[in-house]
């Protein structure tokens, strides 16, 4: 398979999915998620494959989430076929539905629909030197549904609002106090407990572990419908003067006013 944006690898029974764009802090676009997709359901697909691990390259970001210097008021996907957020559904959908279990390893920053990525994964590691963060109300984008609703179930409501509401950043250590991530571990640790992870998983029953996975999603699957009607609220809203504002802002590098749009 050859891949503009990503790097897709198997082995030992692991497949590895590098969001590969460094130069953007691993953030995607259209082209980016299009090829996650596909690497996703071939990890399905491949009997071979019991363990899934999702990564940035470069070391210094997991992903920043959607690339805003991409984004156009009202564009469609650059790659010609679907737009960014009918991607960012279909993923999420194969990270929640994959039968194997996918860990996020995470090195730098997780920020916006990278740390929803991150939370999606069934497991996440991270090294000491991460970020996790959301920042939709400061460019004028939000997530619903599993950005917002699955995010208070693992980290309870008043942190979720917080996270979302403030736009603030938490470092490593804070994201496992909160219960964002599952194991915290120095730079030069990170690798070889990844490795460990996906050692010990591989040992156990793929069909037990697929039955565990599949219970739990089992609460919360009911999100996917919101997330489809909020998606189409949040595609109205994007062609909106409002939403502009945060996006320009954004590439312009100065701070957004959104005062006029107080009513």
């Amino acid at each position: 398979m050859n891949f503009k944006d990503i790097i897709y690898e198997k082995t030992g029974g692991v497949a590895f999915i590098t969001i590969n764009r460094p130069k953007t802090r691993n953030a995607f676009r259209d082209v980016t998620l299009r090829e996650m997709i596909t690497a996703f359901t071939d990890a399905w697909g491949d009997a071979g494959v019991g363990v899934v691990v999702l990564r940035g390259a470069g070391g210094k970001a997991f992903c920043s989430g959607g690339d805003l210097k991409k984004k156009k008021k009202g564009s469609g996907g650059e790659d010609g076929f679907l737009g960014v957020g009918d991607y960012v559904s279909h993923l999420h959908y194969l990270i929640r539905n994959i039968p194997k279990p996918v860990i996020a390893a995470v090195r730098g920053y997780a920020i916006g629909g990278g740390n929803i990525l991150q939370f999606m994964c069934d497991l996440a590691i991270a090294s000491e030197d991460s970020t996790f963060g959301q920042v939709g109300p400061k460019v004028g984008s939000v997530d619903p549904g599993f950005g917002t609703a699955y995010l208070s179930r693992l980290i309870g409501e008043r942190k979720a609002r917080e996270m979302w509401y403030l736009c603030r950043q938490y470092s490593a250590k804070e994201a496992l106090e909160m219960g964002l991530v599952n194991r915290v571990v120095p730079a030069e640790e990170f690798d070889s407990e990844v490795e460990r992870w996906c050692e010990e998983l591989l040992s156990k029953s793929p069909t037990a572990l697929k039955l565990a996975k599949y219970s739990f999603n089992s609460e919360t699957d009911g999100l996917f419908g919101i997330s489809s009607m909020g998606k189409a609220s949040l595609d109205l809203f994007k062609t909106t003067d409002e939403a502009a504002e945060g996006t320009d802002a954004f590439v312009e590098k100065r701070p957004p006013d959104f005062s006029p749009y107080r009513k």
